[in-house]
């Protein structure tokens, strides 16, 4: 019997009520309880040492989970860690009396991890020592299956038929202690990982495109961690608003100094201060604190310290010389903005046209989304700047070399090809 039919077997995780007539899809049943309990929180090396040993001994796939503190706290760190595993039951590990779990990614190494979302989770376990060399990713297996809602509430409702509570997902995981209704949240979010997976692989082979995702799973795990994004102020929000260097700067400098006083507090930056306080200083260029405070943003309630670190770092913006005055934008990487290309190269833009919508009748046709069939910026790269002699191996290598899979080089070269090909003729 698997997890997710001891679950339905149990009647004390269900919901009162009779059952719905037959004309009516039944209602998905509710997981009230994890089926052993709330696991204990794990926060010390002796108890992190049994857990070890006991994942070690457990048999198949580990469901791995893991909790951040978002708008809460400075950073993307693991504030818990759930897993469940066959054999072993479900964990829940506190990484900030744990703050090393190598000991325990030595000791799944070689296991298939089951995650949600898998790119949002690894970076922070990464950073205490847990590292995948196999994984599923269910959510990417129901974006591949075609599934038009692949959170993992939905997911799990849609494909198994119960229903997951998630009215904490959005708490304040570096509280300590840890709330019980928390925590049996955090443990039902691996619940039933390993039947979910179970049944995505089933309609993944049946829909032919297990080898797909598969592909997409393994570059998920041998992916090298992302480069620190270059010039992040500049994704300070309503940064279109501001259009001179000197405005630029300010917007530079108070995030700068937002992002220093953040990480000494270890909170989250907007809670320091708002992009729209940003902004609205960039655009006003206030002559001292008097000024600032009449801001959105900077009111009475800031102390005189705080506005005085500000206006410090507003006057350091006025005073920079030209010549290091921030650039407007930021340089172009790849191809310019789709919407010019009729003005800069009409063949490119007509070929663009053409392989868009060769791209979108085939993602329609395999119940996909365009971007997981091949990314728009491939797309837009090889229409951009074409093979010189557009033949099938030469596309195929210009796919390759932007990072495209072979299943995906294989579903759609020939879509490229034909478009490279017949806008130019």
């Amino acid at each position: 019997m698997t997890d997710a039919q001891e679950t339905a077997a149990d009647t004390s995780l269900r919901t009162t009520g009779g059952a719905p007539p037959d004309d009516v899809a039944p209602a998905p049943i509710p997981l009230l309880e994890p089926r052993e309990g709330i696991p204990p929180v794990v926060a010390s090396d002796d108890a992190l040492a049994r857990v070890v040993a006991a994942f070690a001994a457990g048999t198949g796939p580990v469901a791995v989970d893991a909790e951040r503190a978002s708008g809460y706290r400075y950073g993307q760190r693991a504030y818990l860690v759930q897993l469940r595993r066959d054999g072993a039951g479900s964990a829940l590990i506190d990484p900030v009396g744990c703050p090393d779990l190598t000991s325990l990614g030595d000791a799944l190494r070689g296991s298939e991890w089951i995650l949600h979302a898998a790119t949002q989770d690894l970076p922070c376990l990464r950073e205490i020592g847990m590292s995948p060399t196999e994984l599923f990713d269910t959510e990417l297996a129901g974006r591949l299956a075609g599934f038009p809602r692949v959170g993992l509430g939905a997911m799990v409702e849609n494909v198994l038929g119960y229903a997951l509570e998630k009215g904490h997902s959005a708490v304040d995981w570096s509280t300590r202690p840890l709330p019980d209704p928390w925590l049996r949240y955090a443990a039902l979010d691996v619940e039933l990982l390993i039947d979910l997976r179970n049944a995505l692989e089933e309609e993944l082979d049946q829909q032919g495109k297990l080898e797909w995702a598969q592909e997409e799973f393994d570059a998920i795990a041998s992916a090298p961690p992302a480069p620190p994004r270059k010039d992040p102020w500049r994704r300070t929000s309503g940064m279109h608003k501001v259009r001179r260097r000197r405005q630029m700067a300010v917007v530079r400098e108070l995030w700068n100094a937002r992002d220093q006083v953040a990480q000494r507090r270890d909170i989250s930056p907007g809670k320091v201060l708002g992009d729209g306080a940003i902004i609205e200083a960039a655009l006003a260029l206030p002559p001292n604190t008097q000024a600032l405070t009449t801001l959105p943003g900077f009111g009475h309630r800031m102390g005189r310290r705080q506005l005085e670190q500000w206006q410090a770092a507003i006057d350091r913006a006025k005073a920079l010389p030209e010549a290091e005055l921030p650039q407007p934008g930021q340089p172009l990487l790849g191809p310019p903005p789709p919407r010019s290309w009729a003005d800069k190269d009409p063949a490119a833009a007509a070929r663009l046209s053409a392989a868009r919508a060769a791209v979108s009748e085939l993602a329609e046709r395999l119940h996909m989304p365009q971007e997981n069939l091949i990314t728009p910026d491939t797309v837009r790269r090889v229409c951009w700047e074409p093979p010189k002699n557009p033949t099938p191996d030469a596309v195929e290598d210009a796919l390759t070399t932007y990072g495209a899979r072979r299943w995906q080089i294989e579903q759609v070269a020939p879509l490229l090809l034909r478009a490279l090909t017949t806008a130019t003729a």
